[in-house]
């Protein structure tokens, strides 16, 4: 029998999820598929239940709106998926239990690894949104010793999420503030490291624009946008306009899918591919 695993969502026809999985299974040759299936909130609990009983099931990953749904339905979590309130893998573990993690906050980080890496004398982000891919973005940036000044519609909302993720002294702001220009002059920003981040669904097709103005950024910041629908999203091209670096929102996709693919198939995800892999991604 073959073993797979699948993602599971509502709605799930877009996920790109399975072309991600299955590239990495041709390029190992292994026996084994990976399956998109949809799966509504009434019917959830009916869907773990019943894969609990297949042998060749490894676990799915979890796309909204199910992410937290799906916490009381698992045998253990991990702790950082306690911590963001947020799963987004489930995977059979060798007793047997099903194991809730969260692998967001991994993918998320994993294209800045680099620039972690090296020792800075500060670290800002301002994370724009405040809703489920915020708290994996906040709580990852917030163990990298990152100040944070997290805006959003309801800055109520994102000072609650920083209290609850984020240790230390951090900012709440009105996402309005952001779309006017600012003549703030900023300190030198040599040594720092800063990051203005999209973690909202602003900008992705069918929904407005994400309203922010780059007088905002400090000189040097890295602008991040986790929307891959359009990969190419207004915020990027006005960063780079601006003079600043990016990174897209596939990043984080492909990161988040290789952490995940280790715990279904037992194999490190064939990362030499991924010019590949985007170029699939992308037709």
């Amino acid at each position: 029998m073959t073993i797979y695993a699948e993602v599971i969502g509502d709605p799930i026809a877009q996920s790109k999820s399975p072309l991600i999985h299955g590239f990495w299974i041709e390029q190992l040759g292994l026996d084994a598929d990976y399956r998109a299936h949809h799966v509504t909130s009434d019917n959830l609990a009916d869907y773990i239940a019943s894969r609990r009983e297949d042998p060749d099931w490894r676990g799915c990953n979890v796309t909204m709106p199910h992410k937290q749904a799906v916490i009381p339905l698992v045998d253990r979590l991990e702790p950082l998926a306690k911590r963001v309130g947020a799963v987004n893998t489930i995977h059979r573990a060798p007793d047997g239990k099903l194991v809730g993690r969260n692998t967001d906050v991994a993918g998320f980080l994993e294209p800045l690894r680099e620039r972690l890496a090296k020792q800075h004398y500060f670290r800002m982000a301002r994370v724009l949104g405040t809703g489920g891919a915020a708290r994996a973005i906040v709580a990852g940036l917030a163990r990298e010793g990152f100040t944070i000044v997290l805006a959003g519609r309801n800055p109520e909302k994102a000072g609650a999420l920083l209290s609850e993720l984020a240790e230390g002294e951090h900012h709440a702001a009105d996402l309005a503030h952001f779309a006017e220009t600012t003549d703030f002059d900023f300190d030198d920003r040599e040594g720092c490291c800063d990051l203005v981040v999209n973690a909202s669904p602003l900008g992705m097709r069918g929904q407005p624009p994400l309203p922010f103005d780059w007088s905002h950024a400090p000189p040097g910041s890295l602008a991040y946008d986790i929307v891959t629908d359009p990969v190419e999203t207004q915020f990027l091209a006005n960063a780079r306009a601006a003079g600043f670096e990016t990174i897209d929102g596939l990043a984080m996709l492909i990161g988040q899918a290789a952490a995940a693919f280790t715990h279904f198939f037992g194999e490190d995800a064939p990362r030499e591919g991924d010019a590949e892999l985007r170029e699939r991604l992308l037709a």
